[in-house]
């Protein structure tokens, strides 16, 4: 495991501080403000550790309501909506400086038997021969040697590879709003499914919303041609699946309107099982010219 993966799992294990409150950090994100995805993945763990373990996450529905401090210490407090037989709620609340900074609704199932079918999994090159995120972003001699810096600081726990350039990479000209990530973790993990489901969705903010700036030839805010931030988030975990194998993001963006994007996108694991399906909507603005 490497040590990125180590400082990860680390940051993701809260601070119990009641039965139903707990307390995270925060590390540096490629933006200055806490990175969305680990307010979701905490979030999720703190709800998942007041539900019992038979119960994986199926399903959850967030808001980003301001951005968080990542000088200041998050504290998470869980409501325990619902216990029922197959199912059970739970409704989490992030704070900040005595405000709620994001907001999470979780749902958890006993595993029961039932109709199966699934999308077909796109096509898509083998992860093993394509460039390394630190192979790419070295390349890039337009984007600024510390803005590669905080890229690479910020997924170094996560090996991920664009099957085609990133926004940042090629921009100026409008592409067909569809991306293609292949990701997993840089070292293995247990096997407590709650793991796995925390990591998938500390990744799906990554990325997801680089359909929308295709669309528009835009780089994104590493080139300065947008500003944005994320909205709302929601994701369906369908089948079992290890973040530490590989897994292909295959993202698109169906609308731009009204200064927000939305991105979907489904999880597939190498052998084509669809893991996870991923809706996210953020704001994405053109900055005003002085």
């Amino acid at each position: 495991m490497s040590q990125a993966l180590e400082d990860l799992l680390d940051l993701l294990d809260l601070e119990r501080i009641e039965e139903d409150i707990f307390r995270g950090r925060s590390r540096s994100a490629v933006v200055p403000r806490v990175f969305g995805g680990q307010v979701a993945a905490q979030a999720l763990v703190a709800a998942g550790r007041t539900v019992p373990a038979d119960r994986p996450a199926h399903s959850l529905h967030a808001y980003f309501l301001r951005p968080g401090d990542p000088g200041a210490p998050i504290v998470y407090t869980v409501d325990r909506i619902r216990d029922g037989r197959s199912f059970t709620t739970r409704r989490v609340v992030a704070v900040q400086h005595g405000k709620p900074i994001f907001h999470l609704s979780a749902s958890f199932q006993t595993y029961e038997e039932g109709l199966d079918h699934q999308a077909p999994m796109p096509s898509a090159p083998d992860p093993a021969s394509l460039p390394t995120n630190q192979e790419r972003l070295r390349g890039y001699g337009h984007l600024a040697p510390e803005v590669v810096e905080r890229f690479l600081e910020a997924r170094e726990a996560v090996d991920l590879r664009y099957v085609d350039e990133p926004p940042y990479g090629k921009f100026g000209e409008p592409r067909e709003p569809h991306s293609q990530v292949w990701f997993r973790t840089n070292g293995k993990l247990d096997d407590d499914p709650l793991l796995h489901v925390v990591l998938a969705t500390y990744v799906s903010d990554m990325t997801l919303l680089d359909s929308v700036l295709l669309a528009h030839g835009r780089g994104g805010w590493a080139v300065g041609d947008v500003v944005g931030a994320s909205l709302d988030h929601a994701m369906w975990f369908h089948r079992p699946f290890r973040a530490d194998e590989w897994l292909l993001y295959d993202q698109e963006s169906p609308s731009a309107h009204g200064g927000r994007g939305l991105g979907q996108a489904r999880i597939h694991t190498q052998d084509g099982r669809l893991a996870i399906t991923v809706i996210q909507e953020g704001v994405v603005r053109v900055p005003r010219r002085p």
